[in-house]
């Protein structure tokens, strides 16, 4: 049973830093792509960032670029995002989510999402 689990989310205030975990167990292999998205209130979910676990390409939506990094250590299934810089519009319920390819932006792209943790930026 695969199962993801993010933590790291927290309230900062603008300007600030976060890290975002995401420990994936139970894949067999490894899953080809991992991303992040977040979802406000009454939004849809926003693809934030993603990694391609193979060869370590990233991607990022315009609004993020240059100030959330994605990376990830494949010795402990772990998936991470650095967040600088925070804005208020980056307020959200952040999850990580698992896919095996796609377009990395898309939801219907993951197989597998954790509970997510929620980032509040003032």
């Amino acid at each position: 049973q695969v199962q993801l689990v993010e933590s790291g989310g927290g309230s900062v205030q603008a300007g600030g830093s976060l890290r975002l975990s995401c420990a994936a167990s139970g894949y067999t292999g490894r899953p080809v792509c991992m991303g992040w998205f977040r979802q406000a209130p009454g939004k849809e979910r926003e693809g934030v960032a993603s990694i391609y676990t193979g060869n370590g390409n990233t991607y990022y939506v315009d609004s993020v670029k240059g100030r959330f990094t994605v990376s990830q250590d494949n010795a402990k299934n772990t998936v991470y995002l650095q967040m600088n810089s925070l804005k208020p519009e980056d307020t959200g319920m952040y999850y990580c989510g698992a896919g095996d390819g796609g377009v990395w932006s898309t939801p219907e792209s993951y197989k597998y999402w954790g509970q997510g943790t929620q980032v509040t930026v003032s």
